[in-house]
């Protein structure tokens, strides 16, 4: 039986890695082995972010209604209970929105908040 290389199979799988290395500074997209260890590094981290993305949000728009809150006299935890007290079923993200582009519906729902609170 004659002996089989392999290098087509061997070819197809570096161009591969290659592919997902075009960008990457240096060597690591040039050479399969450095390339090879950066791209299995970099999904890696895509797929941690992809989940630390999520996370990150929320603590942005938590800041942002915190930031607004506090200009409406009331801090980022007694707002979002008066909220819930008062029966409003708005997101974090909806108010962060809010907070920012629509300071005026923002007030309001603080002070209904405030309201809330303090009965």
């Amino acid at each position: 039986m004659p002996r089989v290389k392999g290098g087509t199979v061997t070819r197809r799988r570096h161009k591969k890695i290659l592919k997902l290395a075009r960008g990457f500074r240096g060597s690591k997209h040039r050479l399969f082995k450095t390339a090879n260890a950066q791209v299995m590094k970099s999904l890696m981290y895509a797929y941690r972010d992809r989940r630390q993305k999520k996370r990150d949000f929320r603590k942005l728009w938590i800041a942002r209604i915190n930031a607004a809150a506090r200009i409406n006299g009331l801090s980022y935890s007694k707002l979002v209970h008066g909220l819930k007290v008062a029966g409003v079923e708005v997101n974090r993200k909806m108010l962060a929105d809010l907070a920012v582009t629509d300071a005026a519906a923002f007030a309001e729902l603080a002070n209904l908040a405030k309201s809330k609170v303090n009965a």
